[in-house]
């Protein structure tokens, strides 16, 4: 009986915590179909109710991508230091909350079947992905991106799963200097040194690899 408070603060904690989570998705999911009622436009436009993303429009997946990783991502776009006419504005329009809350939908979604591929570019996109092309001094890419490529904390984002053409079209921004918001400069020393004809192909590895185990 003297432990009978205990175990009930507990449990209340847990199911607020609980409730609490609950409706930060469903605040997410708003904002993901509506848009915030400013200047923050609903995200289903590219990205999709669920986050699938579009391969043909070059936008990316966004289902099950770390909270922390699309949150940084937010507030690269809002400080500049990550540059896109379409979404500095959108994300300049979010509050910390709002972030949060979309965030925290697009981790809880279930990707898309991931897209097979020619089998000979497969296994070239494989070697580079496994073990790097270390006469260029490339790493494996997985030595940074985890496992399967399915993400590292905040800074590596999950690649297994995403659009090849989206991969592709960062690995080129990287390359020129169009983008620059990776930690310790890490991808665009790397992007300047994959074999151009590496980068259609470890595209479209990782584009063939399931998000999740």
């Amino acid at each position: 009986m003297g432990n009978r408070p205990k175990f009930l603060a507990i449990f209340l904690f847990l199911a607020f915590s609980h409730a609490a989570t609950a409706a930060s998705l469903e605040a997410g999911k708003v904002i993901v179909l509506q848009g915030n009622g400013k200047v923050s436009t609903a995200c289903v436009a590219c990205h999709g109710a669920e986050g699938a993303g579009n391969a043909q429009a070059v936008f990316p997946q966004l289902a099950r991508l770390n909270a922390g990783y699309l949150a940084k991502q937010i507030h690269d776009y809002q400080r500049a230091t990550r540059n896109d006419p379409v979404m500095q504005p959108i994300a300049k329009a979010l509050s910390e909350n709002e972030i949060a809350d979309v965030t925290a939908y697009f981790a809880a979604q279930r990707p898309a079947a991931p897209v097979a591929a020619d089998p000979a570019l497969l296994a070239r996109g494989a070697r580079v992905a496994m073990s790097g092309v270390w006469e260029k001094d490339v790493p494996a890419c997985i030595s940074c991106h985890g496992p399967g490529g399915r993400g590292v904390g905040t800074y590596f984002p999950a690649l297994a799963g995403q659009h090849a053409s989206y991969i592709a079209k960062q690995l080129n921004a990287w390359r020129t200097g169009t983008r620059a918001n990776d930690p310790q400069g890490l991808m665009k020393g790397i992007a300047m040194r994959v074999p151009a004809g590496d980068i259609a192909a470890v595209s479209a590895y990782f584009a063939s690899l399931p998000s999740t185990p």
